[in-house]
């Protein structure tokens, strides 16, 4: 089988290799992969500055979609043929998955409704279990409150726009283009926000009556968490899902505030934390609350490029790799 490899760690390319073909062992199951959706975390984890290191080389990847091409025994529910996506923690698979088929345990998988796209698929594992889990597992977000997504673009950003409008949340969003800013608000924020220009964080307390917002999911807290630690309202909650360095901030702002900041990885969840958000997601995605949004399809031999544009600003959706 094709694949791409990564063979060091801090390497800015990788290689398509040809592979032996995998097999389904006992509990799990052999998909084929018709899109493989790239985050940024991907990118961490190649450059060597990610906690959870894989053993090199290794194929990268922990979102994708597909068709079951074999199963292995002892495996109830799933069967060959079924259209499924990855739904849980990629360091259980037997390799990632920018590749043309992927062993993995059968609780992995999760049925994707025929009304979604394969692509849209690969753009479900883990973006929407990463917002789920920061919405509502850690944030335990309330209907009512005010949320500000900043830097709701891109995958995570738009799934959490999505989960907070469900939730009957009052949803602030914003992105640094208006391609961006114009999908954020069709996907059903209330306001958007242009968060390059240098009064936008006085434009967010204007929309909040001085208040500012009750929880925060932050994708870049290397830039933004000391502004969103003046912002945030009394005893709220920030959330930090992504970051790419070091930030000074200062302590009183959270002290005033009673605020709590508090990261996550999805990585860290329990069997049952993922189990309880994929029951969520496949209601959403059922009943088409959930929408996956993708902005770019590039050929899986493009995979060094997907990288560079995941990292790029002016988030749009999900890139998705094609095997």
């Amino acid at each position: 089988m094709k694949a791409i490899r990564v063979h060091q760690p801090a390497s800015q390319t990788s290689s398509s290799s040809k592979m032996p073909r995998s097999d389904a062992g006992p509990g799990q199951v052999l998909v084929r992969i018709k899109a493989a959706g790239v985050n940024p975390v991907d990118t961490y984890v190649r450059s060597g500055k990610y906690a959870q290191m894989p053993p090199m080389p290794y194929i990268p990847g922990g979102d994708a979609a597909g068709v079951v091409e074999a199963v292995g025994s002892d495996v109830r529910g799933v069967q060959v043929g079924d259209r499924v996506y990855l739904g849980g923690q990629g360091a259980r698979t037997s390799s990632g998955c920018y590749a043309e088929l992927l062993a993995c345990d059968a609780d992995l998988v999760r049925p994707l409704p025929a009304s979604l796209a394969f692509s849209q698929g690969a753009a479900v594992g883990v973006v929407y279990a990463t917002a789920a889990r920061a919405l509502h597992q850690k944030a335990r977000a309330l209907p009512g409150e005010t949320i500000l997504v900043h830097g709701a673009s891109g995958g995570v950003g738009l799934a959490a726009v999505q989960l907070a409008r469900a939730h009957g949340m009052r949803i602030i969003g914003t992105a640094g283009s208006e391609r961006g800013r114009q999908l954020v608000k069709e996907q059903g924020a209330h306001h958007v926000l242009d968060h390059t220009a240098p009064d936008y964080l006085k434009g967010l307390m204007d929309v909040t009556d001085g208040k500012g917002p009750d929880v925060i999911l932050e994708m870049l807290a290397n830039v933004n968490l000391a502004k969103d630690l003046t912002v945030v309202a009394k005893f709220g909650r920030i959330v930090v899902i992504g970051n790419r360095g070091t930030i000074e901030i200062n302590p009183r702002d959270a002290m005033g505030r009673d605020a709590t900041v508090m990261g996550i990885v999805l990585f860290n969840a329990s069997e049952r934390e993922l189990n309880s958000l994929h029951a969520a997601i496949a209601a959403g995605l059922s009943t088409g609350v959930l929408r996956p949004v993708v902005g770019t399809e590039l050929p899986l031999r493009e995979a060094a490029k997907a990288h560079a544009q995941v990292l790029a600003p002016g988030a749009y959706g999900k890139i998705v790799l094609i095997p």
